[in-house]
């Protein structure tokens, strides 16, 4: 079968297509991708044999846009589709999987346009727009928030439930600032890191490219021994090692700390399209399997009692493996191939 995944912009998005891609490939299926120039998808998948052929338009959103930019941007996402369309034509595309972000736009409208079934994953709890409007259109729309999709755990990498375990205490700490830096959370760590240190607790830090260099020096100045880098395309192995984490509530993040059964705190960026990351730390707050704090409401000494905190962190850290299994992104591929 011939099938078209699209989607993409940020690696939310695209840590999801490429599970789901994974699950599709090993099952035999010829597979093809459709996204935009400008998204992190023109490298993403560059080393990953996934795909027979990749196409990238040269499109934009339309959110958000002023009056002299909309219709550029409209006429844009136009174009693409009808290149989109010629491209779903030309090889046969059998079925559409997508995983939202304005690069998706344009092969979903020319999938419906050519009465091709689409499939739509939805990353956060709150529904994107692009993903609102399509969703009663679609064949099948997945959420791991919603009670009624058809597949409830998110599709995550196999390697992402490798080490899970049950924290029983708090050795080393995870500060994760993003690929581009929070700054609010490398603030917090350079408070908390020295306090941790104190009491025996290994502190890591991802503090994001943008902010290595003041970040770096400060824990130089303080002279900390403080495990720090800027980004790693392997935090994977930093969450297996940790035993606590403070985050965004990126829903990929998010998943992927359940997944490895490692307790958080989560700090969400509050510019966040419809507040999305809010929402997504709010499911698991309302369960009492994470704890939530807007950034202005964040208390050092809050934070602390938390961390400290060893049997609320077992209880948790014992809980988190039941609100997500292994098998999301297989339950998905085989619900487009057999639906």
């Amino acid at each position: 079968m011939n099938l078209l995944i699209t989607g993409g912009g940020t690696g939310g998005h695209l840590s999801v297509a490429e599970a789901v891609a994974e699950q599709l490939h090993a099952l035999g299926h010829c597979l093809y991708y459709l996204g935009a120039k400008a998204g992190q998808e023109a490298h993403w998948f560059d080393d990953k044999p996934l795909f027979a052929q990749k196409l990238l338009l040269d499109v934009q959103g339309i959110a958000n846009k002023t009056a002299r930019t909309l219709p550029r941007a409209a006429l844009a996402q136009a174009r693409a589709a009808r290149e989109a369309l010629s491209f779903l034509r030309a090889h046969q595309i059998e079925r559409v999987f997508s995983v939202g972000g304005y690069a998706a736009a344009p092969a979903c409208f020319a999938a419906l346009w050519a009465r091709i079934p689409l499939y739509i994953h939805e990353q956060n709890a709150a529904v994107g727009l692009l993903n609102g409007i399509l969703r009663p259109f679609c064949r099948e729309f997945y959420s791991s928030y919603l009670p009624d999709s058809p597949v409830r755990d998110y599709p995550l990498r196999a390697r992402c439930f490798e080490g899970a375990r049950v924290r029983e205490s708090v050795r080393t700490v995870l500060f994760l600032g993003g690929s581009l830096g929070a700054r609010t959370i490398n603030d917090l760590a350079l408070r908390l890191s020295p306090l941790l240190l104190e009491r025996g607790i290994a502190v890591i830090h991802q503090c994001g490219k943008r902010d290595f260099e003041r970040v770096s020096a400060e824990y130089a100045a303080m002279n900390l021994q403080v495990e720090l880098f800027d980004f790693s395309p392997n935090l994977i192995t930093a969450m297996r090692r940790a035993d606590f984490a403070i985050a965004r509530a990126g829903a990929s993040s998010l998943w992927e700390l359940c997944a490895n059964g490692l307790p958080a705190l989560f700090v969400p960026y509050p510019y966040a399209a419809k507040n999305h990351q809010f929402y997504n730390a709010e499911f698991l707050a309302k369960q009492n399997l994470a704890t939530m704090m807007c950034e202005d409401a964040l208390e050092d000494s809050a934070v602390m009692e938390l961390v400290c905190d060893s049997a609320l962190v077992c209880e948790r850290s014992a809980r988190l493996g039941q609100v997500i299994a292994p098998n999301g992104a297989h339950a998905i591929a085989l619900r487009i191939v057999e639906s």
